[in-house]
């Protein structure tokens, strides 16, 4: 069985300008990168073009999110196809934000990642628990049932990067223990072992999210489940390169 290659993704989310994203852009241009690792920038869908022209190609481009279909009467959404057409081969999907502080539902999200995947993108699809589920002892229960409506809807797993974010360490400052983080990630490939094929489950990346940091990467990264990382305020510092070097 090939390793999985270890994979980091920057969240940048509603944040930076053409300013502070050049610099940004142009110490990531400049940095000495793991070069077995695999690097991807989810910029603001108005910074896609920009990014992707200026980023190193080695480095990928990521939407935060997009539409179920490829264009229409859809005001202030943007698609699949738009999103390769700036040149990116990224979607982040079902991000916790998305889910929680814009309604998303399980079934628009699988939509999305159905779709996304129909036009070629790469989809890094998220899941994870709210405090008060984990505190409740529901965390599998929550992670299962979302993971698996994006596997009800998943043609290709070589494009797909599975994010767990426990919504309670992001931005929060909490992180989760590098034990609590490799318990549900070796569940979650347990349960795709399970319900889609040892293949799927041996090969997947499962990367995790939530207050990573320069400080706190390299023990989760010793994680033998922890793939890599979905890196939300920390990717627009220059610790970013640390946590993209925390297997080196």
């Amino acid at each position: 069985m090939a390793a999985r290659s270890f994979f980091v993704g920057g969240n940048w989310k509603m944040n930076g300008t053409k300013e502070s994203l050049g610099d940004l852009i142009t110490g990531l241009n400049t940095a000495s990168l793991h070069d077995q690792t695999e690097v991807v920038c989810a910029a603001p869908s108005i910074y896609l073009d920009f990014a992707r022209s200026n980023l190193d190609p080695k480095i990928g481009v990521a939407a935060q999110n997009c539409y179920k279909v490829a264009k229409g009467a859809f005001t202030g959404e943007i698609s699949p196809a738009m999103i390769k057409d700036c040149g990116a081969d990224w979607v982040v999907l079902g991000h916790s934000e998305r889910r929680h502080v814009f309604g998303e539902s399980d079934e628009l999200i699988g939509q999305k990642v159905a779709h996304a995947l129909e036009s070629g993108l790469g989809v890094i699809a998220c899941i994870g628990e709210k405090l008060e589920e984990r505190e409740a002892g529901s965390t599998e229960e929550v992670v299962y049932a979302q993971t698996q409506v994006i596997a009800e809807n998943v043609t290709d797993w070589g494009k797909v990067v599975l994010a767990y974010e426990p919504v309670w360490a992001i931005g929060t400052g909490k992180t989760a223990t590098p034990e609590q983080a490799q318990e549900v990630h070796e569940k979650l490939r347990a349960w795709l072992r399970a319900n889609v094929s040892d293949d799927v489950a041996d090969t997947v990346r499962i990367i995790y999210g939530g207050s990573v940091t320069g400080a706190n990467c390299r023990e989760l990264a010793s994680q033998g489940d922890v793939d890599g990382f979905l890196v939300g305020g920390a990717s627009l510092k220059p610790e970013f390169i640390d946590i993209i070097n925390a297997r080196a």
